[in-house]
């Protein structure tokens, strides 16, 4: 049974709290193969699919706060020496530095994407190239994470979902084990102001339920999985037929789709977005046109 996180922040902590969960599960499922299980492709996954989409998610999600967005950027020099630091320098000094860059009127946004993911691509990199091993990679990993748990810790929190709110169901695609987006995806949307909810790890009668029990304005599927299109049209399609709010929006999206955006049309989707910022906008615009669309019949 899949579980349901509503609006807030509890799904996000949920997942930042162990990033390399995945990777435990693999290596203890494979008979004590240990380190030697997590080939290229496995390290490659979790830099790609879930270290870089948590920092360019939350990224974001900055984009959304009432606050005053911060105008001093940071050097590109600078930039790339720090890209560098994570592999051997400890997590209280990378904070240090990146503190710095924060006093100076550098803004969230600034860190996420100019420091903290290039640093990511950096590890991912030296992995392929066999010039550091995978406890090198994970120590790395883990630095970045807690910087990044420091940075977000001072961000504004969620701005929590305002009466008369358009509402959203996000889910990974029933048998997709990665949940980290859709988890991730609900925290931005409700920073945006969203009714938002997620399913973790659903089956395939879970998500139907749901949507059929609670009436929403979007639902949202994350495809990180290889499946062949035909099974994401019959889940959509069963989706839209018991659907308690006639008029709800599909968007679809993960690594699946943005390696083929005509998957959406294929598929029989209304939509999909590339990041978390752009999603926002396409699920509000879709929303929007449904309404005005709903009046013109009327």
């Amino acid at each position: 049974m899949a579980s349901v996180i509503d609006t807030g922040s509890a799904a996000l902590r949920k997942v930042i709290g162990d990033p390399f969960s995945r990777l435990k599960r693999r290596g203890a499922n494979e008979d004590g193969a240990g380190d030697q299980a997590l080939d290229d492709e496995t390290i490659g996954s979790l830099i790609e699919g879930e270290i870089i989409p948590r920092l360019l998610m939350a990224h974001g999600s900055e984009a959304k706060s009432p606050a005053k967005r911060p105008t001093a950027e940071i050097d590109p020099f600078d930039a790339s020496r720090f890209v560098a630091m994570p592999l051997h320098t400890e997590a209280a000094e990378l904070l240090e530095v990146v503190q710095t860059y924060l006093d100076k009127g550098v803004g969230v946004e600034a860190i996420y994407v100019d420091l903290l993911a290039p640093a990511a691509r950096k590890l991912g990199e030296l992995w392929e190239a066999d010039e550091c091993d995978f406890v090198d990679v994970t120590m790395g990993l883990w630095r970045l994470q807690e910087v990044m748990r420091e940075v977000a810790s001072q961000s504004p929190g969620a701005m929590g979902a305002m009466a008369g709110a358009r509402s959203i169901l996000l889910s990974a695609m029933p048998g997709d084990q990665h949940s980290f987006g859709p988890v991730m995806l609900e925290d931005v949307f409700a920073r945006a102001g969203w009714s938002s909810e997620v399913l973790v790890e659903p089956s395939r009668g879970d998500l139907l339920r749901r949507v059929a029990e609670k009436p929403v304005d979007v639902a949202a599927l994350t495809i990180t999985r290889d499946c062949p299109s035909a099974a994401i049209a019959q889940i959509i399609n069963a989706v839209r037929s018991v659907a308690a709010n006639p008029n709800m929006q599909i968007m679809i999206g993960g690594r699946v789709v943005n390696e083929n955006i005509d998957l959406v049309q294929e598929v029989g989707a209304d939509g999909t977005a590339l990041d978390a910022r752009e999603a926002v906008k396409v699920a509000d615009d879709l929303v929007q046109n449904a309404k005005s669309s709903l009046q013109q019949l009327q």
